[in-house]
């Protein structure tokens, strides 16, 4: 039987599936320890909207890369991906199985495929196109097809944050970011990867998010995101912008009533979710399981595969 050493279990799927319950209950049973992969966890006091697994309720499963930076901060891809490895690799030196959880596509393509040797931020021309954006919220959109159309044909005209990281990559390397993107990459070296996605039914996922969206702010949303705001974290932090919290700022603000907050999350987490399935569904070699991850069928059929998989036999 190979070492536990060698085999790293990943569980991707849409928001409000049942990621972190799959997730705590194989790493129980198979004595792993979970890294966290959800770009909101990250963050220290963003608890209720980043629906953390409270402490108590961890069951003892030690957990990595949750509460790691302040709001403040703005944790990209490649620090996370620098963070994530060496979690993955003290893991592996414990003859621990790492089990990483969560649904932000980008930091997991980070950690397992690497990032492209791309130029690294530059804010001053970041303050540049954000002025565009603001007194043309479409004028990056433009300024993108002139300059990569494929790259431009990829991203929405309203997601400004990835139509700024490709002009910049664009300006700074002095080549389309299509191209810089395309570079060999650094991937993860020594892990057999089994991936188990958590696919519910769409209508059962849409009632369970707005369930829990409601119940967010009725735990109190509103009252943490006031509360790190009254810590001076600004309201245009990149953790506040993340999903509840920003419409939390705009009940706090008077610009939406509770109700109109609680909606918005609603609606802006279902297409989230519908996002989040697009991208995984493009990752290779998930073995998907079409349910929730708090379902006994579905915990039986993950336990399965991960005994497959410990066995180092094929998953099918």
């Amino acid at each position: 039987m190979p070492h536990h050493t060698q085999l790293l279990l990943v569980i991707v799927g849409p928001t409000g599936s049942g990621k972190s319950s799959l997730g705590l209950l194989l790493a129980e049973r198979f004595g792993g320890e979970i890294v966290n992969c959800d770009s909101v966890q990250v963050y220290r006091g963003l608890d209720i909207g980043s629906a953390k697994v409270p402490v108590p309720e961890r069951r003892g499963v030690t957990h990595h890369l949750i509460d790691i930076a302040g709001p403040e901060e703005d944790v990209t891809a490649g620090a996370y991906s620098r963070l994530a490895r060496q979690a993955l690799f003290e893991i592996q030196e414990r003859h621990r199985l790492p089990v990483v959880v969560g649904g932000t596509g980008l930091y997991l393509r980070a950690l397992l495929e690497g990032l492209s040797p791309a130029p690294r931020r530059n804010e001053a021309l970041r303050i540049r196109l954000q002025a565009i954006v603001q007194r043309r919220p479409d004028g990056l959109h433009r300024i993108l097809r002139r300059q990569d159309p494929e790259a431009a044909s990829r991203i929405h005209p309203n997601d400004h944050q990835k139509l700024i990281r490709a002009i910049e990559l664009t300006l700074l390397s002095g080549q389309p970011a299509t191209v810089t993107q395309k570079a060999p990459r650094d991937g993860l070296q020594g892990f057999r990867i089994l991936k188990i996605g958590l696919s519910p039914d769409r209508s059962a996922l849409r009632q369970h998010i707005n369930a829990r969206s409601a119940r967010m702010f009725e735990d109190g949303l509103i009252e943490e995101t006031k509360a790190l705001l009254a810590s001076g974290i600004s309201p245009r932090s990149k953790a506040l912008q993340s999903l509840g919290y920003r419409q939390a700022l705009n009940a706090l603000a008077g610009t939406a009533t509770f109700a109109d907050a609680v909606a918005e999350c609603q609606m802006k987490t279902r297409q989230y979710a519908k996002r989040q399935m697009t991208w995984f569904r493009r990752e290779p070699d998930v073995h998907w399981l079409d349910g929730f991850g708090t379902e006994e069928h579905i915990e039986s059929a993950a336990i399965a595969l991960t005994e497959s998989f410990l066995r180092g036999e094929q998953p099918v």
